[in-house]
């Protein structure tokens, strides 16, 4: 007995991880990804605040330009963000509780706003609601009027609605697979009926869900420059993202950056202090016992082939209707006139193929993306292994410091990466763009690779140390492998978002760093409308595929 503990003693002191840090190099790689997040978090945010605060500019935030925008970004951004939480919950009760005909493939549809870029969503819906589409045409021409303009305040809430409701759907749906059934039954049992069951024990257990739904929404849409350029500008509905992007390139301010640093800087607090209210949110919501119970269905009895029909016209409207409004904007000869067949043509699709801006912008998008989706591939999956799996010193506030960027706003981003680049060498260079990526990308990565580790016990890694293994093999050999599939797949979903960014691409934009994004966004302002939806049209197909099959695919396998 004496012998059998002497000799599993020193594996089982590796196991639980009593080896010197500095011996197996784990302290090495832990310094290396604090380096890589201090360059492509720390360095640019503390950037925005030194020049916001040396630069003395906090008075022009009251300037009224400013306060205009201010205003507009605000009352945007509450207004979708309660239209998305309305939307979007209902539509997870209804697909999650109901016995709603379709409910698979209606979820599906539902879900695609949310993998098409704002921007070239906004072109589709200028195909039908804006001024020269089919339906205002026919609707000016019978009553005088158009039915409804797209332009201005209402169609900047209403789009950024649209491309927001999927992601309160996603995180309602989530929370209401964790109510457990038991408490509804209850209710029944006690005499309600299952809507009453349902609005009274779990809709209020929803309340977490829902603000913290609310709270990422509104944070998200405050800075979106994409749905405000294209559709608030020619109605003069200005933006703080709007704004800025007017500051930097016409320099009708003094001292611009220090102006757009000062703007940057309330977005960030605004950022961060709702990040951290989301936090404690999640943290007061109390945990429920699961239940091994299926759900009970809310029978929608006689209003079941109704609401069918309402809920199928709703999301084919918002989903499919863009699309084809893309498609027609691309094959029209010009817009406005009527849809016949002698004013079909391919010359916009095969002009969009040809012009040599879009394909430079296409080819460096591409290489951006590429190279944005290995480093951050590489990075994700380093922290979020190291901030899952071991218990090392910090490696918690590195995850949280990866996962910053993704509550801050891509305008303040890009403005701090305009800070610092003339220091370190990357002003009017591509690189410049795509540190700004890495920066805003990361977190996509880091929090794919951390849902499966953190569901997933260590005994492999524990059995793997016994073997003599140390910590940075064993991490190495099982926990890098096991979580390889989700980092492939945060990677491929960067790479995705990467070749359609806007936001970022417009602000750091430099002579021979042309973006897809920013060369679409080109054709719609200088009044190449039809290409502009041919690019839109290509880039909005190619992106639902290619992110439905990369989310597709863990499930699969």
């Amino acid at each position: 007995m004496t012998t059998l503990t002497g000799t599993a003693g020193p594996a089982m002191r590796r196991a639980r991880g009593s080896v010197h840090p500095r011996r197996d190099g784990l302290t090495g790689v832990s310094l290396a990804l604090w380096i890589a997040c201090a360059f492509f978090v720390f360095l640019p945010l503390g950037a925005i605040l030194v020049l916001a605060v040396g630069g003395s500019q906090f008075g022009m935030l009251l300037d009224g330009d400013v306060v205009e925008a201010a205003t507009n970004s605000l009352v945007s951004a509450v207004a979708s963000a309660l239209l998305a939480v309305l939307i979007g919950a209902g539509f997870a009760i209804l697909f999650d509780r109901t016995d709603l005909p379709g409910r698979r493939p209606l979820r599906l549809l539902a879900l695609t706003p949310l993998l098409m870029p704002p921007f070239v969503g906004a072109i589709a819906w200028l195909g039908v609601a804006g001024p020269t589409s089919p339906v205002n045409l026919w609707w000016r021409e019978t009553f005088g009027a158009p039915l409804w303009s797209i332009y201005g305040a209402d169609g900047v809430i209403f789009l950024l609605t649209v491309h927001s409701y999927p992601l309160a759907m996603i995180i309602v749906a989530a929370a209401l697979r964790r109510v457990p059934s038991d408490l509804e039954q209850a209710a029944r049992i006690a005499g309600a009926s299952p809507a009453r069951a349902l609005f009274a024990v779990t809709l209020p257990l929803l309340r977490p869900a829902l603000l913290s739904s609310f709270l990422l929404i509104a944070v998200g849409n405050l800075a979106d420059f994409g749905i405000p350029s294209i559709i608030g500008l020619p109605e003069r509905f200005v933006t703080l993202a709007t704004l800025v992007y007017r500051y930097l390139q016409s320099g009708t301010v003094d001292d611009p950056l220090a102006v757009v640093a000062a703007i940057g800087v309330v977005l960030l607090v605004l950022a961060i202090g709702a990040l951290l209210l989301n936090m404690l949110i999640g943290r007061r919501g109390g945990e429920l016992d699961a239940s091994s119970a299926p759900p009970q269905v809310l029978v929608l009895g006689r209003a079941r082939a109704v609401t069918g029909i309402v809920v199928w016209a709703l999301v084919l409207i918002i989903t499919v209707l863009p699309l084809l409004a893309l498609l027609v904007q691309a094959l029209l000869r010009a817009p406005g006139v009527p849809l016949v067949s002698e004013n079909l043509t391919l010359d916009h699709l095969v002009r969009a193929l040809t012009t040599q801006t879009a394909l430079d912008g296409a080819k460096n998008s591409v290489m951006l993306a590429v190279l944005a989706a290995v480093i951050c591939g590489v990075l994700g999956l380093g922290i979020g292994v190291l901030s899952t799996r071991t218990s090392l010193r910090g490696s918690r506030a590195l995850g949280g410091a990866a996962m910053l960027p993704q509550a801050i706003p891509g305008i303040v981003i890009a403005v701090a990466w305009l800070i610092i680049a003339p220091r370190i060498g990357l002003f009017n260079t591509p690189w410049l763009i795509l540190a700004a990526y890495v920066t805003s990308f990361t977190a996509l990565v880091v929090q794919a690779v951390n849902a499966p580790l953190a569901s997933t016990p260590s005994s492999a890694e524990e059995a793997a140390r016994v073997s003599g293994a140390g910590r940075v093999r064993a991490l190495f050999d099982i926990s890098c492998r096991m979580a390889l599939p989700a980092a492939l797949s945060g990677a491929v979903i960067v790479a995705v978002t990467a070749v359609r960014e806007l936001t970022l691409s417009v602000l750091l934009l430099s002579p021979g760093s042309q973006t897809l994004g920013v060369a679409i966004f080109s054709f719609q302002q200088a009044g190449a409308f039809s290409t502009a939806a041919a690019w839109s049209l290509i880039v909005a197909i190619v992106g639902i595929a290619v992110i439905g099959f990369a989310t597709r695919r863990p499930a699969d396998t």
